[in-house]
């Protein structure tokens, strides 16, 4: 499923107008049906209901204006509240202000004080509210009349249906400045915004729905829209079937580099999830001093002890060696628990520096090219990289804030300048290639927010390097480990761990296998 940014639905709305030749009204008249419809469902039944309809003079408030009239023809008895001037209005939002205002339906501007304590007797007494105040044209602060509006309407504490977006969410990344609609539910129009896969703005949407409203599929689906939502029908294409004289050598050779002294649990959940996904042979470099720990907890996982000195680290003394050996594999998973000591951070540079091999980059494996990203366009293969918004902001020199308001820009930049497909994680996960292509995920819980998910989920890319189409392991590693926190989250809800995750992964796969 497509997602778009405010300018391609812009440009998109401009083509099914002008191309196609639908009428801008056409459009509005399809965006109110579906937002009555999905009101009808909010309240059980708008027969009766006593509706309070908020608007602007966009055409957000066109939708809004036309939805009061299905309001009212279908029993319901709206008021509507406009917010600015009318003789303002858009050309398509006039004509449907003008058809309730034919029609009686009661229609007051908030220009004095009297109307505001109009709006208030309503909010007691209203079952639901729609919101048309802002849409997609909104960014940056609310003006001091929006904000009170917005304000009474969340005190009051109903059910709010949100067209498009909820007033006070930027649609381009999900932030809100200062306060918000907080929603029941949202209708998204033709297609979902790409701010509304985010925090805070997911939060406030509520129940998200989406509808075409009539535009052509092939303008919905076109491919320069760069941004996708991940399903699991394209992530069952991307997984390759195992042929029937298949080996543990050709279902994908992985060697795991991480584990430093404290942090031997990364190294367990990291290469324990790449052979838990399916990956035939797993490998875990670790410190010589550390081995007797893995020997003792894992089983079908090998280990490659290299030499430490006692130290619980790796050290430029240990390149030339793993070098050599990561030339039998497939792909390096290089960083969980590797620890920041200075000469470990050396090694890593060295590694990726000199490996013919894929390289995935987890957590200390990230660090290691703080600031110093122009390495990584060094590599003789596209890396890929995990990092959480922290380890990407401190990767790009910028703040996490900063990082957050343009992470769609900031991470387009990143991967083109670097050669690199990122895995950026947060509540809502996106992966993007050098070429500008972005995945977002909308899978996993709160139950999550747990010490190891990250080096399950890095395992889980790396184990699927033989097992998915080329260059769509990340992508489809995020969505499995997504599905997978999901249902450990059925069975334990917050208390879930990481190792939990890695359980379900198989679930994942045979969920995926059977799915039409």
């Amino acid at each position: 499923m497509k997602l778009t940014t405010v300018e391609e639905m812009r440009n998109i709305d401009r083509r099914a107008i002008q191309e196609i030749g639908i009428p801008e009204v056409v459009l509005m008249e399809n965006a109110a049906r579906e937002v009555f419809l999905a009101l009808d469902t909010l309240v059980d039944g708008v027969m009766g209901r006593k509706i309070c309809v908020l608007a602007g003079t966009g055409n957000n408030g066109g939708d809004a204006f036309a939805a009061a009239r299905h309001i009212a023809n279908a029993g319901g008895r709206p008021k509507v509240f406009v917010l600015g001037r009318t003789e303002k209005m858009t050309a398509s939002a006039a004509v449907n202000f003008n058809v309730i205002c034919n029609m009686g339906v009661e229609v007051f501007n908030l220009s004095e004080e009297r109307d505001w304590d109009k709006l208030l007797v309503v909010l007691k007494t209203a079952d639901a509210v729609v919101d048309g105040l802002l849409g997609t044209g909104f960014h940056g602060q609310l003006r001091p009349e929006a904000r009170r509006l917005i304000e009474a309407v969340n005190k009051a504490g109903l059910k709010v249906l949100s067209i498009d977006v909820p007033s006070g969410v930027e649609a381009d990344n999900g932030q809100v400045e200062d306060v918000a609609v907080a929603a029941s539910m949202t209708v998204t129009l033709g297609t979902p915004k790409w701010g509304l896969m985010f925090a805070p703005g997911s939060v406030y949407c509520g129940k998200l729905l989406s509808d075409g409203i009539g535009i052509p599929r092939g303008l919905l689906e076109d491919p320069k829209i760069r941004q996708e939502l991940l399903r699991p029908e394209s992530v069952k294409e991307w997984l390759l079937p195992r042929p029937v004289d298949c080996h543990k050598g050709s279902c994908g050779r992985i060697l795991v580099i991480a584990g430093s002294r404290g942090m031997t649990g990364a190294a367990v959940l990291a290469s324990g999830a790449a052979l838990r996904i399916g990956a035939g042979v797993v490998t875990l470099a670790c410190p010589e001093s550390l081995n007797a720990i893995y020997e003792a907890k894992l089983t079908e996982v090998m280990t490659l002890p290299v030499e430490d000195k006692g130290r619980g680290c790796f050290s430029m003394d240990n390149a030339e060696e793993l070098l050599s050996a990561a030339s039998g594999y497939d792909l390096v998973l290089l960083g969980p628990g590797l620890g920041r000591a200075e000469e470990t951070q050396a090694f890593v540079r060295a590694f990726v520096a000199g490996t013919d091999v894929q390289v995935v980059l987890d957590a200390d494996g990230i660090y290691a090219f703080r600031e110093r990203g122009e390495l990584l366009a060094k590599c003789r293969h596209v890396p890929v990289l995990t990092p959480h918004l922290g380890e990407m902001a401190c990767l790009l020199g910028i703040t996490v804030p900063e990082l957050k308001e343009d992470l769609l820009d900031f991470g387009r930049e990143a991967a083109k300048e670097y050669n690199t497909i990122f895995v950026i994680k947060s509540e809502t996960t996106v992966i993007i290639y050098p070429d500008g292509m972005a995945y977002v995920s909308n899978g996993g819980n709160a139950g999550m927010a747990t010490a190891g998910c990250g080096d399950v989920l890095a395992g889980t890319i790396a184990g699927l390097c033989r097992q998915a189409e080329a260059g769509r392991q990340a992508p489809a590693g995020v969505y499995i480990h997504g599905r997978a926190g999901d249902m450990a989250h059925e069975a334990k809800g917050n208390c879930l761990i990481a190792g939990d995750i890695a359980d379900r992964l198989p679930d994942v796969m045979q969920e995926l296998i059977s799915c039409e």
